[in-house]
């Protein structure tokens, strides 16, 4: 994630004194260090605060600062419930572990920073990458497993409509996606007796590799209650689109997409089931990604996605 210097705090700065006296404690030995501050691109105001001479920083996310479409929404909910589902997380799988909130610095959370490379980098490069997929598979399956709850499968497809909603498609596509997703939705496929939180913005670049471990950033529109092969669907929906963007075809990410969703299951029943399901997930995904993009290519993100749905048809 690109970021870049924008200011130096000094003692004497409320924010800068509110971290160090408070927020990171005996993590640093100079309580009189500057601090770099280096903002990044997000929906959110975030920015890395950097203490000099310490080898230390942290990171703070202000939810009332949005830099995204999406302005209106609760800042402190947002902060509260992104701290929550962090304090969750970091009991099961590695994850930037949340240090603080504070409503009066514009719903500021902070959390550790992660340093490393991101399995967006690993992604790009094509280096290390079915080792890093199976890290971050793994993973998953560990927050999936140990975070069992009742399932809500309305939930699943009242969030594919807004989705839709979001991408303003045209009466007939919208009437073919809407035929479609009946059939899944009177089909026994995403039928099941257990729903999980899951992470929900599997995004390449909210992976961290730090020292050989995978960590998990961004908590904030997880979910409860869902369907664990949703983050398996969005995650391959990602790899399909880098390929198809970057790589001379979207085909070119099966071998990846078996692998990391064998490195999920537990066993070859597991797998099947995993797979047959996996495709009305990885649907959302490429709608979520044709949100980001115009012209041809928003379009052939639709088709595909369309495609993807068409699995319903192809035996039960």
């Amino acid at each position: 994630m690109a970021n870049r210097h924008v200011n130096t705090l000094s003692s004497g700065d409320p924010f800068r004194d509110w971290l160090v006296e408070e927020v990171v404690g005996n993590r640093i030995h100079n309580k009189q260090c500057c601090v770099n501050v280096f903002k990044y691109n997000s929906s959110h105001t975030v920015c890395r605060y950097q203490f000099k001479g310490e080898h230390f920083s942290v990171m703070a996310k202000f939810f009332a600062e949005p830099t995204g479409k999406l302005k209106a929404y609760n800042p402190y909910k947002g902060m509260m419930n992104e701290y929550r589902n962090l304090k969750k997380a970091a009991s099961l799988i590695n994850v930037a572990k949340p240090l603080a909130v504070r409503k009066d610095f514009n719903c500021v959370l902070v959390t550790e920073h992660i340093p490393g490379k991101s399995l967006g980098w690993y992604l790009k490069r094509e280096e290390n990458l079915y080792e890093k997929l199976a890290a971050v598979a793994h993973m998953l399956r560990q927050l999936h497993e140990n975070t069992q709850s009742s399932y809500n499968k309305e939930n699943e497809f009242r969030n594919y409509q807004e989705v839709m909603d979001h991408l303003k498609l045209d009466h007939s596509t919208r009437e073919t996606f809407n035929k479609l997703l009946g059939e899944w939705w009177y089909s026994s496929w995403l039928d099941r007796e257990h729903g999980c939180m899951v992470h929900r913005d599997v995004n390449p670049s909210n992976y961290i590799f730090c020292k050989g471990k995978p960590y998990a950033l961004d908590f904030e529109s997880s979910w409860f209650e869902a369907h664990p092969v949703r983050d398996l669907g969005i995650l391959t929906a990602e790899l399909k689109n880098e390929f198809e963007s970057h790589k001379g075809g979207g085909w070119k990410a099966e071998p990846y997409i078996g692998n990391f969703l064998w490195e999920y299951s537990r066993g070859e029943k597991d797998f099947y089931h995993t797979t047959r399901v996996l495709p009305f997930f990885m649907s959302i995904g490429l709608l979520r990604s044709a949100r980001l993009h115009q012209s041809e290519y928003r379009n052939y993100l639709i088709r595909e996605a369309r495609e993807c749905l068409k699995a319903i048809n192809r035996g039960n």
